[in-house]
């Protein structure tokens, strides 16, 4: 299975729709709360070629967007790939 991280905020709906999506297929992932900032949002930052919006979602390292990125992969039948499902 897939190494899944997740930068996400307190409060923020696409965080919680993003890990719901995952949570339904199965998935475990590493969340990261950078709600009041710090060295993981500036990591985030870099990661991310400078996304500011949350959640930021990496899957074996590699950059899949945001909670709506991650719809679409879902709709287009290529997540489960990407999670090794």
């Amino acid at each position: 299975m897939a190494h899944v991280e997740i930068y996400t905020k307190a409060f923020c709906g696409y965080c919680a729709r993003a890990k719901t999506l995952l949570g339904q297929k199965g998935v475990a992932f590493e969340e990261f709360d950078i709600t009041m900032g710090g060295e993981k949002r500036a990591e985030m930052l870099k990661r991310s070629n400078g996304g500011s919006t949350v959640p930021q979602i990496f899957i074996d390292g590699t950059h899949v967007g945001g909670s709506d990125d991650l719809a679409r992969l879902n709709r287009e039948g290529k997540l489960d790939a990407l999670l090794g499902l």
